[in-house]
């Protein structure tokens, strides 16, 4: 943590404007691009979530990975070198609210509105599941265990104010480069780590046993079961509405905003090849880690964490049963990097789409660089605040973080991800089909989540919004008016 301050401190000094500041001067190389957005995509959920939820109900939960692993690869293959020239060419935008604006030509500013405060509004809630997500590694280490729930949260609240307090400094001092910078440093923590745990495991699990024999040792009655992708840890198969609702979170990669921004941000074009390759090897050996870890984790550990919610800490539970306590301090680290790396790049995106897309705009059209600059950062020390009290008031509970991840996922995916996509391949989209795909995908998914249909159906709130989404900008575009020449010629520009 005190290194990522020191990082904050020496990138504050080359932030002399707000394209530096938010977007690092447009000069990240292909390995801080692609270890920055793979770091701040995946968070505290890689090393607990997922580990946990497979350690409970066998691989037939993994198909969330398999989403995520499809989205990343058709999200760098598909829009990052596209949308890298096009905010060049749409007026070099600097959010993705701008890059609507610009490449509409949109006068009145409705799309850059409304994109501005689902960012603002989503990704502080975003931030909150950050935030809980390393207190709660606080709390499960250092809090008094006999000393019952009371001193439990009171360690995670130190804990909440520990991380929240850390990523604000750097965050607030060095803008994009330092976020980007230490998001290289916590994504290299976060693959050694995840890579050492299942290792050690499989050597032991090996020594002298089957995976069959230690999965039945330790309970498993369906063995063959735990590793099929199609049947429950109960012997139940799958249902086809999971597997539909887990896919579909690689949806949300088209219309995420602190990724997307990555893209924008990278130096040159024709660094984006080795930035996905770089990215996507991350990502495989991630998930595939992950995975592991809670497959291994199942034969060693047993039923032991299968109460109170506890199988999310099926990670930290195998370091310090195979780690010396300095060895297991570093793995542990992990967590707390991959909780942060999410954190600081949401308040920063937030922060810029308010500032950029909102403050000078309609508030002070006259704002010098230095004013905005200055304003940007208030703007994330006020976000953090607010993502604290969020993150407080939630509690402690893995459940809480991951509902606050769900919610902010699908609002995104379903708000930008279909206008993303079509803005950048269409040359008969609008500006009226864009508004509708934001407005629509956006009243649709909050719409299913707060009607309890999500809960009721089992229907991830992304499916239902990124299809109305995607329809509504799609047939409101056809039927309307074509885009004016301007629209045109930037599209043909920067295709």
């Amino acid at each position: 943590m005190i290194i990522m301050i020191v990082i904050g401190f020496v990138c504050s000094k080359g932030n002399k404007n707000n394209e530096d500041y938010f977007l690092g001067g447009r000069n990240l190389g292909s390995w801080t691009a692609a270890m920055s957005a793979q770091a701040s995509d995946m968070s505290g959920w890689l090393l607990m979530g997922l580990p946990g939820a497979v350690y409970l109900a066998g691989t037939g939960e993994a198909w969330i990975a398999v989403g995520l692993l499809i989205g990343t690869i058709l999200n760098w293959y598909i829009v990052s070198a596209r949308l890298r020239k096009y905010t060049i060419v749409a007026g070099n935008s600097l959010t993705i609210p701008s890059f609507f604006k610009n490449r509409y030509r949109d006068h009145k500013n409705i799309i850059k509105i409304v994109s501005a405060s689902i960012i603002a509004v989503f990704f502080t809630v975003y931030t909150a599941s950050a935030f809980s997500s390393g207190a709660k590694l606080f709390a499960t280490l250092f809090s008094d265990s006999a000393s019952g729930d009371e001193n439990y949260n009171r360690v995670y609240v130190i804990g909440l104010i520990v991380a929240a307090v850390v990523i604000l400094v750097y965050t607030f001092m060095g803008g994009f480069k330092a976020v980007c910078t230490t998001d290289l440093i916590q994504g290299l923590m976060m693959i050694v780590a995840i890579l050492t745990v299942p290792v050690l495991a499989y050597a032991i699990l090996t020594f002298d046993t089957s995976f069959s024999s230690a999965l039945a040792a330790k309970g498993v009655e369906q063995p063959a079961q735990f590793l099929n992708f199609f049947v429950n840890g109960d012997g139940t198969p799958v249902s086809a509405v999971s597997i539909i609702s887990n896919l579909a979170w690689g949806l949300g990669y088209f219309g995420m905003p602190h990724i997307l921004v990555r893209f924008m941000s990278i130096e040159k074009p024709s660094m984006i090849k080795k930035s996905s390759i770089v990215a996507i090897i991350w990502v495989v050996i991630s998930l595939f880690s992950a995975v592991m870890i809670a497959y291994f984790g199942r034969m060693i550990m047993g039923e032991e964490l299968l109460t109170h919610g506890n199988q999310k800490l099926v990670f930290i539970a195998m370091s310090r049963k195979f780690f010396p306590a300095g060895i297991c301090g570093l793995l542990l680290a992990a967590i707390i990097a991959a909780s942060i790396s999410t954190a600081d790049s949401q308040l920063l995106v937030a922060s810029s789409s308010f500032t950029a897309d909102l403050y000078k705009p309609f508030f002070r059209k006259g704002a010098s660089e230095k004013e905005t600059l200055l304003v940007g950062r208030v703007l994330v020390l006020v976000l953090s605040l607010i993502a604290f009290a969020i993150a407080n008031s939630k509690g402690s509970g893995a459940q809480a973080i991951m509902d606050m991840v769900e919610n902010a996922w699908g609002a995104f995916g379903s708000s930008f991800g279909p206008t993303i996509l079509l803005s950048l391949f269409w040359k008969r989209f609008n500006y009226k089909g864009a508004v509708a795909g934001v407005v629509s995908g956006f009243v649709v998914d909050l719409g299913w989540l707060l009607s309890g249909l999500t809960a009721s159906t089992g229907v991830y709130e992304i499916v239902p919004g990124f299809i109305v989404s995607f329809l509504a900008a799609y047939l409101v575009a056809r039927f309307t008016e074509a885009p004016n020449a301007e629209a045109v010629a930037i599209f043909a520009e920067a295709t």
